[in-house]
């Protein structure tokens, strides 16, 4: 028999959060080799980036603690699959982005209350 251990994440560190335009994180998600998501939950649009991997995030990381390096967002009311992004640079064509809704993730739907209270 497998012995099954459910241990969520206990705390997230955010190093940095920084309001931005909506325009400004869709290009942001832009990549040479395409597209990648961004989040929503419960009102807020963001995207973030994780600290890179050392022995002490990776110990962080097992007992429970997270740390995001850097966070952007953007207040969006409704949530949407995809976005658009118009933009020249991009030779007029209309680029799609992903949105993932997480309001079922319960580390990302506190982050949300966090950010509304703190930001």
């Amino acid at each position: 028999m497998v012995k099954i251990t459910y241990a969520p994440i206990q705390e997230l560190v955010v190093h940095e959060a920084v309001k931005v335009q909506v325009d400004d994180l869709l290009r942001e998600r832009v990549t040479p080799a395409g597209t990648m998501p961004l989040y929503w939950c419960n009102g807020i649009l963001f995207s973030f980036s994780s600290v890179p991997m050392s022995k002490r995030v990776i110990d962080d990381y097992m007992n429970g603690v997270i740390h995001w390096m850097e966070v952007h967002f953007c207040e969006m009311k409704d949530y949407s699959p995809v976005m658009d992004l118009n933009d020249e640079h991009y030779n007029s064509s209309t680029l799609k982005i992903r949105v993932i809704d997480t309001s079922k993730s319960a580390l990302h739907t506190e982050f949300a209350k966090w950010l509304k209270k703190n930001r």
